[in-house]
């Protein structure tokens, strides 16, 4: 699975250096041995924004993109786009993607976070909840609801200042990460993409990945 992601980060333009960082020997020498670069962190590290910042704070580079481990299905173009979104306006120091829903049993998910913006694209909030609330039921209203994907592009100041940051309720109540940015005052752009990950959870979500890749092809 590590390989896949490996693989597919390595096919964005953008990319320059891919690295896994793990707290887990077994991991960093299975990486190694399909010739791809481990490094190990610590192991208290409670997000992978604290554990990316700890390689920042050795591995000095403009950008960083924050990709997990359990995606190997991630989108090479959307790394691009949020890699563009920091190049183009020096004033974005973290960018995220987010995709439409379409499925309207989401939109009441709990385990899919939806994100609202304001006219310049930055986050205004996330949310497990569904943001935004339809008050009038009875009134032709056409909302749109966005999902938030787990991508991250940070400037390094951006990202060394994370485990700095005091961490608030909106972060501990809705358990998102992300929400401490919002909570410190820091904005957060987010990218419109197509990309609609699958993500390997729970073991049975392995055949639904094999059954993709097998129809696709490992490196589309």
């Amino acid at each position: 699975m590590i390989q896949h992601v490996v693989e597919r980060v390595r096919q964005s333009e953008q990319a320059r250096n891919v690295v896994v960082a793990t707290d887990d020997a077994a991991i960093q020498k299975a990486v190694q041995a399909f010739g791809g670069e481990a490094i190990l962190t610590r192991k208290d590290h409670q997000n992978g924004t604290d554990r990316v910042a700890e390689v920042a704070a050795h591995r000095e580079a403009e950008i960083y993109v924050n990709v997990q481990g359990d995606e190997p299905l991630v989108d090479p173009a959307t790394i691009d786009g949020l890699v563009s979104a920091l190049l183009e306006d020096d004033s974005v120091q973290i960018a995220t993607p987010c995709a439409l829903i379409t499925q309207p049993n989401d939109i009441m998910d709990p385990n899919v976070v939806k994100v609202v913006r304001d006219f310049d694209s930055n986050a205004l909030y996330f949310s497990r909840a569904p943001i935004p609330w339809v008050r009038d039921r009875g009134e032709s209203v056409m909302a749109q609801h966005w999902k938030h994907i787990g991508l991250y592009a940070f400037r390094r100041e951006a990202l060394l200042d994370f485990p700095t940051l005091p961490p608030g309720d909106l972060e501990r109540i809705e358990q998102l990460e992300q929400l401490r940015w919002l909570e410190n005052g820091y904005r957060i752009r987010v990218v419109e993409s197509d990309y609609n990950p699958v993500a390997v959870d729970v073991p049975a979500d392995v055949a639904k990945v094999e059954k993709i890749l097998s129809e696709t092809g490992a490196s589309k």
